[in-house]
C-alpha cells in the first residue's frame, strides 16, 4: 500500500480539498399539468409520467 514519504502542508491539504464541491441536481420541468420539478431520467413522482407515459401507477 502506498504511504507517502513526506507530510502535505496545510495548504496543499487545503488547495486539495477545496474541490470537494457537492453539485446542485438539474432539475426539468414535468410534462404533466402541475409542472412538478423532477430529475432527468427519472418518473416523476408526483404523477408517475416517464416520457410521456404513465410508468407508475399513481391513486
Amino acid at each position: 500500500m502506498a504511504v507517502p514519504k513526506r507530510k502535505m502542508s496545510r495548504s496543499n491539504t487545503r488547495h486539495r480539498r477545496a474541490q470537494w464541491k457537492a453539485a446542485v441536481p438539474q432539475l426539468t420541468p414535468c410534462p404533466c399539468p402541475r409542472k412538478e420539478m423532477v430529475v432527468p431520467h427519472r418518473a416523476c413522482a408526483h404523477c408517475g409520467l416517464y416520457k410521456g407515459r404513465q410508468v407508475v401507477e399513481r391513486p
